[in-house]
């Protein structure tokens, strides 16, 4: 009850009437000339900031909205319902609220419930996405907008609400687009939710759910380390959710300090492969052990395997092959298919599969998501390199190079960091975004994405506003085919968060210990204790 009861700090220009200010004509960030052929209504839509304005806030004709989770869980989703809920009713009492069950399929399949305050109070500053539900199908079919658009004009329903990552709110861009062009009069704002991290760009800092997962993360990291640290005899590789790009991993090792932490980006941009990678691990283990250290832990991102080229050429000719394979999907037993995907990869990507170990190798042919990529989740990268490492030290042992003692254990954090109780942070960014979008929606809005600004002041300082969805956009190879979806923000190798590691890693690699042990998420004392934002978002700002 305490936790439900805790009120939410916002923006001061989201507290009373607002005015919106437009900017400039925007584009795409990449194939600008296909993306507006696309996306011809809602393309080229100027940047919104919502500044308070005088006078008292004035009461709107009454309008119902619908709201659509997407995608995996991340810490906050609650609080985006309630900051709308909340923003509805005070817009005008009679407003109403529909949460659309088990994500898109809700809105194809007409299953909803309408959301009360009895409802709400309920999940208040809580983690999950239980209260409706969440799911991956995609909306992109038109006999699936059609059944959308039945059901709102059922329910009174003037906009649509989706939160979810890049992928799902590029489909709440397809659906602005459609129902524009078929004027439908139903308006769509998307939400940026991913605790990926992967959805940032230079309007949106971060995506919700990032902050909370990766002190939850951190947390599990610093008490293995202090384990580590006590017993003194085991390595500790952890593999950390984070889809594609390497946000998780780089902030938990800025909040934790191990002795290793993999960056992803930065392999591909080195070119390295396998081999260098196990090299690098080798050297600090063997440093380590030459003082006596025969402990440590090892930060791999999820989505590693994919960043080293070799591999990546590989998983994009597995794609190729298996997307709407019949033939492959008819063969029986792990052999045949084996065999049958050999023969049809390039000589130098069926030299690279035969060589994995077999138990890698049908983790990479395992089913993709719905939009055709590979499910990294599944693919235990800390247990090949574990294997690999062991076989690179048994050899320098042999040659007398080695003298240490080599015991390890495996771990994957991912869904523990999913539907925690949300941050201070990510309860009041997640508030706001719910404010935000409800602004957008009263002043007619479409095809924009809700965001808030400026993350490392007072919340009381943070900006709000929209962006339109088709200026983070690019074409991409995806199921086959080149379709438009929202650009991935990967770690950039020149910013802040990366440098600080770079030149911190050889200090964290082989000194006695500098382990941080940052404990559990405190909601409640001093603000700098209960407030501040991932370090990431600290190092951009120059905090």
């Amino acid at each position: 009850m305490a936790r439900q009861s805790y009120q939410p700090k916002i923006p001061v220009a989201l507290m009373g009437n607002v005015h919106i200010a437009e900017g400039e004509a925007t584009q795409s960030v990449a194939n600008q000339e296909d993306i507006k052929k696309l996306f011809p209504n809602t393309y080229g839509m100027p940047v919104l900031t919502i500044e308070a304005a005088t006078g008292e806030l004035a009461r709107v004709e009454t309008f119902n909205i619908g709201i659509i989770l997407s995608g995996g869980q991340a810490p906050g989703g609650h609080n985006v319902i309630s900051g709308l809920y909340d923003g509805l009713k005070k817009l005008n009492p009679e407003n109403k609220l529909y949460g659309f069950l088990g994500g898109p399929i809700g809105l194809v399949e007409h299953k909803y419930a309408l959301l009360t305050s009895d409802t709400i109070d309920e999940y208040r500053n809580t983690g999950g996405f239980d209260i409706i539900g969440s799911g991956r199908e995609k909306l992109e079919k038109p006999e699936q907008f059609e059944k959308g658009i039945e059901i709102c004009k059922q329910l009174g329903i003037k906009a649509l609400i989706i939160v979810g990552g890049d992928d799902s709110n590029t489909n709440a861009c397809v659906l602005a687009e459609y129902f524009l062009q078929n004027k439908v009069g139903i308006q769509v704002i998307g939400c940026p939710k991913t605790i990926d991290g992967d959805l940032k760009n230079d309007q949106i800092e971060t995506s919700f759910g990032f902050d909370t997962a990766c002190k939850v993360y951190s947390e599990l990291i610093g008490n293995i380390q202090r384990d580590a640290n006590s017993a003194k005899k085991y390595w500790h590789f952890i593999r950390l959710m984070g889809r594609s790009a390497s946000h998780i991993a780089l902030e938990c090792a800025l909040q934790s300090q191990p002795n290793i932490c993999l960056i992803s980006e930065e392999i591909e941009a080195k070119n390295m492969t396998l081999n260098d990678i196990v090299d690098r691990i080798t050297k600090v283990i063997v440093a380590r052990a030459n003082v006596g250290l025969n402990f440590g832990t090892v930060l791999i991102p999820e989505g590693l395997i994919e960043f080293i080229p070799a591999m990546r050429r590989l998983i994009e000719e597995l794609n190729d092959i298996l997307a709407d394979n019949e033939e492959f999907n008819t063969l029986e037993g792990d052999d045949n298919k084996r065999e049958y995907l050999k023969l049809k990869l390039t000589p130098e990507s069926s030299d690279l599969y035969r060589s994995l170990p077999r138990s890698i190798a049908r983790q990479l042919t395992l089913d993709r998501d719905p939009h055709g990529n590979v499910m990294v989740s599944l693919i235990e990268t800390e247990k090949l390199l574990i294997e690999m490492v062991s076989k690179k030290l048994a050899q320098l042992k042999a040659s007398g190079q080695y003298v240490g003692k080599f015991s390890t254990l495996s771990h994957f954090f991912g869904y523990e960091g999913r539907c925690a109780l949300p941050s201070n942070f990510d309860a009041d960014y997640c508030y706001s975004l719910g404010l935000t979008a409800t602004r957008l929606i009263a002043a007619g809005k479409t095809g924009y994405m809700a965001v808030v600004r400026h993350l490392t002041r007072p919340a009381s300082e943070w900006v709000a506003g929209g962006v339109p969805i088709t200026m983070m956009m690019n074409m991409e190879h995806r199921n086959g085919k080149m379709k438009p979806v929202i650009q991935k923000a990967l770690v950039d190798l020149n910013g802040a968060p990366f440098r600080h590691l770079e030149e911190h890693r050889a200090e964290w690699a082989e000194a006695a210990t500098c382990y941080i042990y940052p404990g559990p998420i405190q909601y409640y004392g001093p603000s700098e204790v209960c407030n501040q934002p991932t370090k990431t978002l600290q190092l951009e700002h120059g905090c």
